[in-house]
């Protein structure tokens, strides 16, 4: 049996209350006890005595030790986009940030809507050395078009966790319908996209920064209105509703309202909408532009707001990477979209964490725990019999973001250049140890 003990971090897991110094101990895959003085005691099932000689030990003096991070929201682009991002490149990229746990979308090429694709994602991930837990979605219409629904009972059969044609609104508010009372009867979610197609047409929020760049823009209420159909419709079928990348201030005050309700609506934000604003196009072009698109000043403090409520249950990244000539085509011409998981972290202790603005534990309860109870899956906390999925971070630790450092196949960020603090430095994936230095050789030399 694997066993390790980390010792001398300062643990951050608010489902056990503890902010304080722990040692962990780790048996097999799963957390055997959390305390101090681990070494002379004994566990049902384990004497650490007899098997002192056998535990490896890994001084994290100085270092915060969190639940791994879960992030509900990446694009692996694989199968079919490969040049994009790969299931390996993206699952490293994952580790490098310290997330142990991702939800892939499905709008792949082919798309997810058929038990193939979702089966060829989970073979692939599950065959990598040392990768996170992969859970794929399902698309919620064929070919993500809008006009039928997926199958979506053989995609849960399959192993899709919930339902979402990501990237893309369902237009149809019967066909909406009709897609969350079969989702709900399979004992799925699903996740919306939350903008009206037909205000859409721009390629940034629509203000004073598209005006001076001469930029067509997206008003934020063509996501107000899609947030506001879709939390009716949640009301109507029962069906649990994910709001996506939430981005203004009327759809935070909408999810509050209906959470007031009692509808069954939980939400997310990104590190983006959390930290940037619309002003960031003119220094990052289209490395800042994604969809739906930074806002005001006004709105990204009302999702911050959401986000320290617990209005907005969940951060996720929104991992979008793209190649980087894709993204040198301009801002009318470049894709939505840009990279986070690597990140995230480090963005959010800086932007956040270190203002005050958020504590350390609402992190890890927005970006671990949280994400954990919304799908119903393994992890968000350490206590004892829990995945041995683990984030090491140093919160000194100072470093600018440079894209072609990534792990990631996509440098389309836009944090390039900005000197971040708190970065992890190392994850315990499935039990085993992975320092991340080690990971990111591994990638450049074509491994996992």
């Amino acid at each position: 049996m694997n066993l390790v003990l980390l010792k001398g971090g300062h643990l951050v897991d608010p489902l056990q209350g503890i902010h304080g110094p722990r040692d962990i101990l780790v048996a097999g895959e799963k957390v055997a006890a959390v305390g101090l003085g681990l070494e002379g005691v004994s566990f049902p099932g384990l004497d650490y005595a007899a098997f002192r000689d056998k535990v490896r030990e890994v001084d994290v003096s100085g270092l915060v030790v969190l639940p791994g991070f879960i992030d509900l929201h990446v694009h692996l682009r694989e199968p079919g986009q490969e040049e994009k991002e790969t299931i390996e490149s993206g699952c490293a990229a994952a580790v490098a940030g310290g997330i142990t746990a991702l939800v892939c979308m499905a709008n792949t090429d082919p798309v997810a809507d058929g038990p193939g694709v979702v089966e060829y994602i989970l073979k692939k991930a599950q065959n990598l050395d040392r990768a996170p837990r992969v859970y794929p979605l399902g698309a919620l219409t064929r070919g993500l078009h809008g006009e039928e629904l997926a199958d979506l009972e053989a995609l849960a059969r399959a192993g899709a966790v919930a339902f979402s044609d990501d990237g893309k609104s369902v237009a149809s508010a019967a066909l909406m319908a009709r897609g969350m009372e079969a989702a709900r009867d399979l004992g799925r979610r699903v996740f919306s996209h939350c903008e009206e197609p037909s205000l859409t047409r721009g390629v940034m929020n629509l203000g004073e920064v598209a005006r001076r760049l001469g930029c067509p823009g997206s008003p934020g209420t063509a996501e107000d209105l899609m947030v506001a159909r879709d939390l009716l419709l949640s009301a109507h079928t029962g069906c649990p509703l994910h709001i996506q990348h939430v981005s203004t201030a009327q759809a935070v005050e909408l999810i509050a309202w209906a959470k007031g309700k009692g509808f069954p609506v939980t939400a997310e934000a990104t590190p983006h909408h959390l930290l940037l604003t619309e002003e960031a196009v003119e220094v990052y072009g289209a490395n800042a532009k994604m969809s739906p698109p930074l806002r005001g000043e006004a709105d990204r403090e009302a999702v911050i707001r959401g986000v320290k409520e617990g209005v907005i249950d969940c951060i996720a990244t929104d991992h979008a990477p793209h190649t980087p000539e894709e993204k040198a085509r301009g801002l009318s011409r470049a894709p939505f979209g840009v990279v986070g998981l690597e990140t995230a972290l480090p963005a959010l202790i800086t932007g956040l964490v270190e203002p005050g603005i958020l504590t350390l534990e609402e992190l890890v309860r927005r970006f671990s725990a949280a994400p954990a109870r919304i799908l119903g899956i393994p992890g968000g906390t350490l206590a004892p019999g829990s995945p041995a999925d683990i984030t090491v971070v140093d919160m000194r630790a100072s470093r600018e973001v440079r894209g072609k450092d990534f792990c990631s196949l996509g440098e389309n960020t836009p944090f390039e250049g900005k000197a971040l603090k708190g970065w992890p430095v190392m994850t315990v994936l499935w039990g085993a140890v992975v320092p991340l230095a080690e990971r990111g050789r591994e990638r450049r030399d074509g491994g996992v």
